[in-house]
């Protein structure tokens, strides 16, 4: 059964018809060709489709697109308008990425560590005092790269947590 919605993303309104059973991931890369957004695991496990849901990360890829009607949604290409946002030119300073394929889910997912950060909300390790990098560490750990960045992300994060 297909039905009519409408997502906004990175500021732009779309209204687009899909199936009930398509998930936000297939309706931004195949009804709306917005490919930032990756499909890695298609579970939940891999952080590629990582995505800003009123400054919150989600995970497009367990979405039913028909449940978001009207939700406001952000992917590494609306983070800023014009200017990179600070995520992603810490991101290139560290040369935070290799291949590229998950850097999108990556960002997004930092920049949304980074407001949960601000708005004090603990992660696992936050209580036993953890060193700032752990910290990041912990807090990006639903966030996989195949090429194993990680080395290089982490002090990109950090730097602009610090900042």
């Amino acid at each position: 059964m297909d039905t009519e919605i409408t997502l906004v993303v990175d500021g732009v309104e779309h209204r687009v018809t899909v199936d009930t059973r398509t998930t936000v991931l297939d309706a931004l890369r195949e009804r709306l060709g917005i490919t930032g957004p990756k499909k890695g695991c298609d579970h939940g496990q891999c952080g590629a489709c990582t995505l800003l849901l009123d400054d919150r990360r989600v995970n497009s890829c367990l979405m039913l697109a028909v449940a978001y009607d009207g939700a406001n949604l952000r992917t590494a290409d609306g983070l800023t308008d014009g200017d990179l946002h600070p995520v992603q030119r810490s991101f290139i300073e560290h040369d935070a990425f290799q291949c590229g394929y998950c850097t999108p889910g990556q960002v997004v997912s930092a920049v949304g560590m980074l407001h949960e950060m601000r708005e004090g909300e603990p992660s696992a390790v936050t209580a036993d005092g953890a060193e700032l990098a752990d910290e990041v560490r912990e807090r990006m750990s639903g966030n996989l790269c195949r090429c194993g960045a990680y080395a290089n992300m982490v002090p990109a994060i950090v730097e602009v947590v610090q900042r």
